[in-house]
């Protein structure tokens, strides 16, 4: 296995653990149809397992060797194989490190109870340390964008840039609406019936998600995410914006059920060095309803940052 120089002390740590090689058998389709999603990925990649005081931390890498990093946070109950339609773009000039969450569906494992945001950090911070990971730049798409804002504001000299993919609960509240009331009504009914509403509440393109994703997100779906720090998941505040110090980039689809344009306008006013776009004829899934035009986006801001 090649590893990158900030990787080499830790080659002990890709080894596969137990609970991947032999999983219990509640967790064998996940790991067999998350593999089978990583095909999607057409670049070479490695995985890594890294143990941390909470559990085993999962992270894909991707892309050539000291080049500079750039940190992917996935949305809820999607796992870092989201990253599949944006991945070739990033990594052409980026050593990538995908995170797969662990308080959900991933490969990440948790072994101690996680109490509070504070430890979730925590976590972060130690991957980051065991990768020498001292300065990069930071991507989160959904409940990731919040918890990449979060983490920006404790630890701003790590981050040299941020992007974020419509952030949830992070400028303005989750609205109620007649979308986000079918997918309540739809959690009492059957899984496929429900995730196929999530779909369509999600994403403008359904029919661009890959079959093969779909059906790992599906199972993820039935194992559902550990939710317990979603009410803390509350919108910032203006000085919380207006103390980031680096260059962020915020985009939202433009058929997006989660933020609008109070979000961009919010992003273009209180952040210092924030810039914001609507992607057009996108969902909340804007990551993989126009990956070329976000890919294109995203790595001329990382360029010029």
């Amino acid at each position: 296995m090649n590893l990158t120089s900030c990787e080499n002390d830790y080659i002990k740590y890709a080894d596969k653990p137990d609970y991947i090689t032999n999983p219990q058998p509640e967790y064998a389709s996940f790991f067999k149809a998350y593999d089978a999603s990583l095909k999607l990925w057409d670049v070479p990649f490695e995985e890594l397992y890294i143990p941390t005081s909470y559990g085993t931390a999962h992270v894909i890498v991707s892309g050539e060797r000291h080049k500079e990093s750039v940190v992917l946070l996935h949305g809820m109950n999607a796992s870092s194989t989201m990253w599949y339609p944006n991945i070739k773009a990033l990594s052409e000039n980026y050593r990538v490190f995908a995170i797969d969450f662990i308080l959900e569906p991933g490969k990440s494992f948790i072994s101690n109870e996680i109490e509070n945001l504070d430890q979730i950090n925590s976590w972060y911070q130690e991957i980051f340390t065991k990768l020498k990971l001292k300065k990069f730049h930071l991507i989160g798409a959904s409940r990731g964008g919040w918890l990449a804002v979060n983490m920006a504001l404790r630890h701003q000299e790590n981050i040299q840039s941020m992007v974020l993919l419509s952030p949830a609960q992070t400028f303005i509240w989750i609205r109620p609406s007649t979308n986000l009331l079918k997918n309540i009504i739809h959690t009492f009914s059957s899984n496929e019936r429900q995730v196929q509403e999530t779909l369509e509440s999600m994403s403008s393109h359904v029919d661009n998600i890959s079959k093969t994703y779909i059906e790992q997100y599906e199972i993820a779906n039935e194992k559902d995410s550990i939710n317990k720090f979603v009410v803390d998941m509350m919108p910032f505040s203006k000085q919380d914006f207006k103390s980031l110090k680096m260059p962020v980039l915020v985009l939202i689809g433009d058929d997006d059920m989660i933020n609008n344009k109070k979000s961009i306008r919010l992003a273009k006013e209180l952040i210092p060095n924030g810039q914001a776009k609507m992607i057009k004829n996108a969902g909340h899934f804007l990551s993989i309803d126009q990956a070329e035009m976000v890919n294109k986006d995203i790595v001329e801001f990382l360029k010029n940052n």
